[in-house]
């Protein structure tokens, strides 16, 4: 899944089951000692899944004796590979899959696709680096080696430009080797693509046959929902990339790698890609489950036998879990790379630029269904905090905040104006009155569906419908009923921001449409679920300030980025004088609604 998935990739917190683990990286050595809950048979030994220190010695040394040491061919031997490199005087480059924002100033901040020069790499999990005239430390997990080590760093920057590069032929030492042409950078990045693809194979693979189906052989152990949060739907995407990986071969000049025309297999699959939604939203329960699991030690025991019976490298399931939210990260990268070393006349430029803006956005969409489904539970969350709430929930047919703020509504028959605080969600417009005393409680009153209505900009003077005397206002009418709503606002710049918000809303109904995005009903239950939970009985449901805030943080296109948070806040909840009569009411008797 800012920033968050190599394209606005919310950047993994490090804790045990969602750090970033990279590929080699992560081989803790053969200190630990496991027991075997599964046979090669596939059968189970139940005298395994005891807490005490026996057969899994047994296994252990049988393992160990065996030589069946897994380690991943990269593990320690390239990192020491790195060191020597740099102890000699070379230069080694990272390019950054993620946005690292410093915590610590101690630390490199950077955003996916920034080059890092590598200085130390002593530790496994945190090198040292340099951008620019800034250094400090960072996660080795959110960075890969590049490829083409002999690049200059200068040039670099402009790999994506237009698929324009430099042509300077200054470069530095790759591993001691000297100055490369484009075409041999062809070939790595072409190779890299290749080898890299195969390898996930292999990982999905592994994961498939390694633990989805010695879990299923434990129905004692998983119910088949567990399985289902554990591994959401990476049996799909094991599919999905054997035939993509087939595809790729296809394309490979094996004689020539560097005229080989692998750009079109990016974007005759990049619409299948777009299943890497699903898996990446699941991912934070699968790492939620897996810890929970993980506290019992007879699943310890489990998933490690289930990675030495597979002949699995050394890293834990939740760092093979990840590996597809890595995947879709590099495709990017990887692409942008690919186009700085093919020439324009190259018969593969075209697609090759192509499916890079086809990943880019294959990357958006992953991380914009991503932000919708988190943002639900705080939808769920504001509707139970509204009192008198009538209907069906807001989740029912919306699940994105578009805008909000108040108007003044003014009704039939007799022109009957009514100050509201009103929230514009996809597909319905939600009508709320705010407390006489308690401004931040909210009551509500009603809704109106938008699939049916038309804007009508009304211009300021008197109005024939409703035969008064109107500014800032604007109409909604409805197709079918001929029915009228109409609305003031307090500022012609207040009124334009209602109307182009009305505007987005319809074009994110019709792109949802376009791409198919939908919640399920299992997810708006669940999420309503958590909200209900959050409010104790007898207390007041006032709109909390993280949940109010929440609400005029949306991204409203209407809105200058440039606009201070506070300006925002303020077109939302203008001030009002104080009013000395409530004071004295409520000095002198409790006065409530």
């Amino acid at each position: 899944i800012t920033s968050a998935v190599a394209f606005d990739v919310l950047p993994l917190k490090l804790h045990p089951f969602s750090q970033s683990t990279p590929t080699g990286l992560d081989c803790v050595g053969w200190k630990r000692r496991i027991s075997s809950p599964v046979i090669a048979d596939g059968a189970l030994d139940k005298t395994a899944l005891t807490d005490d220190v026996g057969s899994e010695e047994d296994l252990y040394e049988d393992f160990r004796s065996s030589n069946h040491r897994y380690g991943h061919p990269g593990g320690g031997g390239e990192q020491l590979a790195i060191n020597e490199l740099i102890s000699d005087g070379s230069v080694v480059y990272a390019e950054a899959l993620w946005d690292h924002v410093t915590m610590d100033d101690q630390e490199l901040g950077f955003k996916a696709g920034d080059v890092i020069e590598v200085m130390d790499a002593t530790n496994k999990e945190w090198w040292w680096g340099r951008i620019l005239d800034s250094e400090g430390w960072f996660p080795a997990s959110f960075v890969r080696l590049r490829v083409n080590q002999d690049e200059p760093m200068e040039d670099y920057p402009l790999k994506v430009e237009g698929g324009k590069e430099d042509d300077s032929s200054s470069g530095t030492r790759r591993f001691g080797m000297g100055q490369t042409t484009k075409d041999q950078m062809r070939t790595n990045v072409i190779n890299e693509i290749i080898s890299t693809e195969r390898d996930y194979i292999k990982h999905l693979k592994d994961i498939c046959e390694g633990y989805i189906k010695q879990c299923r052989k434990r129905a004692d152990m998983f119910t088949e929902e567990q399985l289902k949060t554990i591994f959401g739907n990476i049996e799909d995407i094991y599919r999905c990339q054997k035939k993509f990986v087939k595809a790729l071969e296809k394309k490979f000049n094996k004689d020539h790698p560097h005229l080989s025309e692998v750009g079109s297999c990016f974007l005759e699959y990049q619409t299948e890609f777009q299943i890497y939604s699903e898996y990446c939203n699941n991912h934070p329960n699968a790492c939620m489950e897996l810890s929970r699991l993980t506290k019992v030690n007879k699943y310890v025991y489990f998933f490690e036998a289930c990675r030495l019976l597979q002949k699995m490298i050394d890293i834990s399931l939740d760092g093979f879990l990840l590996t597809p939210v890595q995947k879709i990260c590099k495709y990017p990268l990887q692409l942008a790379e690919l186009l700085k070393y093919t020439n324009p006349q190259h018969r593969d430029f075209k697609d090759v630029e192509a499916a890079l803006n086809a990943m880019k956005n294959v990357a958006r969409l992953i991380n914009e269904r991503k932000r919708r489904l988190e943002n639900i539970d705080k939808i769920a969350q504001w509707q139970s905090s509204i009192e008198d709430w009538e209907g069906e929930d807001v989740l029912v047919r919306s699940s994105e905040l578009i805008y909000s703020g108040e108007l003044t509504k003014i009704s039939h028959p007799q022109a009957k104006s009514q100050q509201r605080m009103f929230f514009l969600f996809d597909h319905q417009l939600v009508c709320c009155k705010k407390d006489l005393l308690r401004r931040d409680i909210l009551y509500y009153k009603s809704r109106i569906s938008m699939d049916d209505m038309e804007i009508l900009d009304v211009e300021d003077g008197k109005d024939k419908d409703f035969n008064i005397s109107v500014k800032n206002a604007f109409k909604l009418h409805c197709r079918d009923t001929e029915e009228v709503h109409l609305f003031c606002a307090k500022k012609p710049e207040q009124k334009q921001r209602w109307l182009k918000a009305f505007e987005n809303e319809r074009r994110q109904v019709q792109l949802d449409q376009e791409t198919g995005f939908s919640i399920t009903e299992v997810q708006k239950k669940q999420a309503m679920l958590n909200a209900s939970k959050q409010h104790h009985s007898g207390k007041p449901k006032a709109v909390t300030r993280p949940y109010y805030d929440f609400l005029m943080r949306q991204k409203h296109p209407t809105l200058p980025t440039t606009l201070p948070q506070q300006q925002v806040f303020m077109l939302a909840e203008p001030k009002r004088k104080p009013s000395n009569f409530w004071q004295n009411i409520s000095r002198l008797t409790p006065f409530r609604k």
